[in-house]
């Protein structure tokens, strides 16, 4: 934990905020803190700052707090994601708030089995504690949107237009792995953010520790286009 992070609803309008249960524990066992320490803290989507500890018990810390005036920029990032095993996902959502994402975009696929999206994993109660965790590894405060899409294709038609093309260096390029891409979604891809993207003409097939390979299907001949 390299930045200790508060709900606004926890810090009083004196600067004053008690913390306890694991926070109280990070302070007290591994920095070691007593009265009159001081540690790095920051508001949820807020200012970062300083605080300094005024009074240190068995299981909670007080601490004064005093923050900067604005909150740190929003990372460019949004990420697409194919919902992996609950899990998996449970995992991840630390990892990616650490790694400076904007947006979590959640979406099916082919391989995604739809009970997946019945997991209490996808859950705010669940997702939001283990995005502070990461943000409180990488000393941000920003969490990143998160957005749950049952069906990929409203997906593209609704929300892809939000991805923020900008991100892309000059001339990059992207490559999708998934069935069918190159036959509708490059074009839609490329109307959204300008980047040209490579995609598969047929279908696909995930092999174990391997790249998908394309197949036939259909009579379909199978390729790679980039629209």
């Amino acid at each position: 934990m390299n930045l200790l992070l508060f709900e606004a609803t926890e810090l009083g309008a004196d600067g004053d905020v008690t913390v306890s249960g694991a926070r109280a524990l990070h302070l007290t066992e591994v920095l070691k803190v007593t009265s009159g320490s001081r540690v790095r803290v920051g508001l949820v989507d807020g200012p970062v700052g300083e605080a300094s500890v005024v009074a240190v018990t068995t299981d909670r810390v007080a601490l004064k707090c005093a923050m900067g005036g604005r909150a740190p920029a929003r990372p460019p990032v949004d990420l697409l994601l194919a919902l992996p095993r609950p899990k998996v996902m449970r995992r991840l959502w630390a990892q990616l708030s650490a790694l400076g994402v904007g947006r979590i975009i959640l979406t099916n696929a082919e391989r995604v089995e739809r009970h997946y999206f019945d997991t209490h994993v996808l859950g705010e109660a669940c997702y939001r504690p283990l995005l502070i965790e990461g943000l409180q590894q990488a000393r941000d405060t920003r969490l990143p949107f998160v957005s749950i899409h049952r069906q990929f294709r409203k997906l593209v038609e609704d929300e892809l237009k939000k991805i923020n093309g900008r991100i892309f260096a000059r001339g990059a390029f992207t490559k999708s792995w998934g069935c069918h891409t190159g036959e509708s979604m490059s074009k839609k891809w490329l109307a959204a953010t300008g980047v040209p993207m490579w995609g598969v003409i047929g279908k696909t097939q995930y092999m174990m520790d391997e790249l998908p390979v394309i197949v036939g299907q259909n009579g379909v001949n199978p390729r790679w286009v980039n629209r």
